[in-house]
């Protein structure tokens, strides 16, 4: 097959390779220059109208895992909305699949409770309410599109949480939090089974939330260091949320999760660390 991944980055980038590896032909799209052994490489900013003009249109997938970086929240918004109307404008009547990874920061819930696809979701503004609608640009799609909502992502040099407290910087500013993460190697799975199966939304995250005062002690335990201090939350981008993810509707397609909880995910990138 041949494979479009916009986004080419922290995620896009792996799952290039690894599906060049698979022998299909990947070309990966990304805003400065790059190389990546088995990936045919394009800069281009999806922001500005026209920048995919000069790709080829014959894609059987498009995947689209771009990322507003450090950006903030007019950066995010061009982006993913911006960026978005100039994709599908592109592809036209290309009749390739999407898949799009956005994220679970859509459920804008603050009291704990578990969230499913079904939940209802919609923020009023912020980076939830940018996603929200990006979303709906993809699922009204001439062609049928998949929307993988991804918790938050760590991985090999990723993990905000866990590198301040490596650090000794970290500040536990929700005891009580819940956090919903996934290794990026399971984005990645998630990914290539949204490539097998009907489109729609799916979760992705883990098996296990964990507050922020469980993930803390734990590391504590793990690493010997003491729990950070209590305090205030920095600036933020993303609205401040506190809700349980479900990933049962992905997981009945057949998806496992190579790390299935927080645990496993970090005691590798604790051992890799030594």
């Amino acid at each position: 097959m041949r494979i479009l991944i916009t986004g080419c980055g922290y995620v896009g980038l792996p799952l290039g390779q690894a599906l060049a590896a698979c022998g299909h032909t990947v070309h990966g799209v990304r805003r400065n220059p790059f190389t990546a052994e088995g990936i045919t490489t394009h800069t281009a900013d999806l922001t500005q109208p026209g920048a995919l003009d000069t790709l080829p249109r014959d894609f059987d997938w498009v995947i689209n895992t771009v990322s507003s970086s450090r950006g903030g929240a007019e950066a995010h918004r061009a982006i993913f909305l911006d960026g978005t109307r100039n994709l599908l404008d592109w592809l036209d009547e290309m009749p390739a699949r999407l898949i799009f990874t956005s994220s679970t920061s859509v459920y804008q819930q603050t009291d704990s409770q578990w969230v499913d696809e079904e939940t209802q979701n919609a923020p009023a503004s912020g980076t939830g309410a940018t996603l929200t609608e990006t979303e709906k640009l993809f699922l009204n799609a001439a062609v049928p599109a998949t929307i993988l909502r991804v918790a938050g992502i760590y991985g090999p040099e990723r993990g905000y949480l866990f590198r301040q407290f490596l650090k000794g910087e970290a500040v536990m500013t929700g005891a009580d939090r819940w956090l919903n993460m996934i290794h990026r190697d399971d984005v990645i799975s998630a990914i290539l089974m949204a490539m097998e199966i009907e489109p729609g939304i799916y979760n992705s995250t883990d098996n296990e939330p964990v507050t922020q005062l469980a993930f803390f002690e734990w590391l504590a335990e793990q690493t010997g260091k003491p729990l950070p201090p209590v305090g205030e939350a920095g600036p933020r981008k993303r609205a401040i949320t506190n809700k349980r993810v479900r990933n049962a509707k992905l997981k009945a397609t057949g998806w496992q999760l190579k790390y299935p909880t927080f645990r496993e995910g970090f005691g590798t990138l604790l051992a890799n660390a030594e």
